[in-house]
C-alpha cells in the first residue's frame, strides 16, 4: 500500500500557492489545503490497497462560497518516486459540475509549525 503521509500535492501546472498536506492512518486518509482563492479545505476518506483513494472534499473559498464533493484519485509514480494522482471528481449543489484533474506531488517543506520554531 503507497503511504500518503506526509505527502504535499498540487494541481499540475498551478502557481496558485493551494497545497494540500495528506495524512493516513492505516486506510484512513485526509488532507488539508489552502492557498490562492481557498481559505481552507479538507479532503477525508479511504485508500485502497492499490493506492486509489476514494475522498469527500469541502472549501470555503475567498468570496465565502462553500464548495463540497467527491472524488476518486488513482496513484502513478514517477521515476523519481514521486506520485502523480488522476482525479476523477464530482462537485455537489449550486456549484454541480464534473471533471477529471490531475494532482503533482512536490517537494516536501516544513509546515507551520516548524518553521516558526513551535515545539510540541
Amino acid at each position: 500500500m503507497i503511504s500518503y503521509e506526509g505527502r504535499l500535492f498540487q494541481k499540475v501546472g498551478a502557481d496558485d500557492g493551494v497545497v494540500a498536506r495528506y495524512h493516513q492512518d492505516g486506510d484512513l486518509v485526509w488532507a488539508d489545503f489552502d492557498g490562492g482563492r481557498v481559505r481552507r479545505g479538507t479532503l477525508s476518506g479511504t485508500c485502497a490497497t492499490d493506492g486509489t483513494l476514494r475522498l469527500a472534499y469541502i472549501m470555503v473559498l475567498n468570496t465565502d462560497e462553500v464548495i463540497s464533493g467527491y472524488t476518486v484519485s488513482v496513484p502513478r509514480s514517477r521515476p523519481d518516486g514521486r506520485l502523480v494522482l488522476r482525479e476523477e471528481w464530482q462537485r455537489y449543489g449550486e456549484h454541480a459540475d464534473s471533471g477529471v484533474s490531475y494532482l503533482e506531488e512536490i517537494p516536501s517543506r516544513p509546515s507551520v509549525s516548524e518553521r516558526s520554531g513551535a515545539r510540541t
